[in-house]
Parts: C-alpha cells; structure tokens; sequence
C-alpha cells in the first residue's frame, strides 16, 4: 500500500482537481457505421472549444474513420466539459485531511493491473502521472501505455470524489438554512413545514453519523 505525502488545508476550497493540473478525465466511446472509436484521456477546460474541432478532426483523419465521427467526437468532449464547469465556484467539503482509498483494476494490452492506495484530496499539488511513472518503474512495467491509464484511473476516481465533496457540502448549506429558517419562523403552519424540512436533513443527509453506525463507514482497503 502507498500513501502520498498530506499537504491539509482547513479553509474552504473551490470546485477543481485535487491535483498539480486541473485536468478533466474525458471518456469516448463513439460506434458509427460499423466502426468503433474508444479512447480515454485528459483535457484543460481553459482550453478554447475550437481546440475540441481541431483535436476531432485529426483524430478522424489519422485513424481513417468517417467523417461523422468529427461531430460525435466534439459533442461528447464539450458534454463531459460542461459537467465539469458546471461544478466550477462551488465549495468542496475539505475541513481537514481528506484520505480516500484509490483502486487499480485495469488491463493494458498483456498487463493486468490491481493494487489500492490512499490520497490526499487536500494535496493539490499532487500529480498522478508523476505518481504512475513512478509506479511503473517500481514494478518494472515497460508498456508505455500503462502509465497513461493508471494516471487516467486516478484522475477519474478523483474527479468522483471531488463531485461528491461539492454535493456533501451543498447539503450542509441546505441543512444550516433549514436551522435557521426554523428558528425565526412563527410557530404556524409555515414553522411546522420548516421543522418537518429539518427533520428530514437531519435523519437522512448529514454527514454526523450516529455513534452506532460508526463501525459501518469508514475506509477499507
């Protein structure tokens, strides 16, 4: 098991990758007329869209695929794109060492891949394919497309985390607005609504669980 190096940070961060660069994962699995195009790499989302254009049409052209791939390939990129800018300024809930587990299962042309790991989401000067180089020089991996998935596979796993830090903490606003509503609105039918509200943030979405529940979540590796 290998754990990267904690760089915490108590205060509040914005929406971004954990890491040195603030690379999106972009996923494409595109079938037309018969062919099919996979591929799974990173891209900068400062980019201009006519890069997308650009990078679509050579991919067309150097792997002799049909015309209609080019509006396919864009459409999909600028989709998972807007995904991701769409989470941009919001919080992250990072009040701390933020340690999640990383899982490798993954085959590269005759190399099957399986390992687990922690990392540091407060370490936003990580970078995972320095981290991948390393591993596959440690474990004498010579494909040179192994590196780029394990690289992938970490950014895509910490893109899904960073997501659901966005969310934990849109709960807990959601969660806070409801106290307060409770505490100044009359005690009426309106109050009765705002408490009932409370209520159900406090039963099913908080992030405190109960002292008996503590044994049922944690990290495993």
């Amino acid at each position: 098991m290998k754990t990267l190096p904690s760089s915490s940070s108590k205060a509040p961060v914005k929406f971004r990758m954990p890491t040195k660069e603030n690379l999106v994962p972009i996923r494409l699995d595109i079938e037309l007329e018969e062919q099919r195009y996979k591929d799974a790499f990173t891209w900068n989302p400062i980019d201009p869209d006519s890069e997308i254009t650009i990078f679509a049409k050579r991919t067309v052209k150097d792997l002799k695929l049909p015309p209609p791939f080019i509006m396919h390939i864009v459409q999909s990129i600028q989709t998972q794109l807007a995904e991701f800018r769409s989470y941009e300024g919001q919080d992250m809930l990072y009040t701390g060492d933020k340690i999640v587990p990383i899982k490798l299962d993954l085959r590269v042309n005759s190399t099957l891949i399986k390992d687990q790991f922690l990392w540091d989401m407060n370490n936003f000067d990580s970078d995972p394919e320095d981290f991948a180089k390393t591993f596959c020089d440690d474990m004498g991996i010579q494909d040179p497309e192994v590196g780029p998935a394990v690289a992938f596979a970490i950014r895509e796993q910490l893109y899904e985390n960073a997501v659901q830090s966005v969310a934990a903490a849109r709960e807990i606003r959601l969660s806070k607005k409801g106290r307060r509503g409770a505490e100044y609105v009359p005690a009426s039918k309106a109050g009765g609504t705002s408490l009932d509200l409370m209520k159900l943030f406090n039963n099913k979405y908080s992030v405190v669980r109960k002292r008996k529940e503590w044994e049922v979540y944690g990290t495993y590796c």
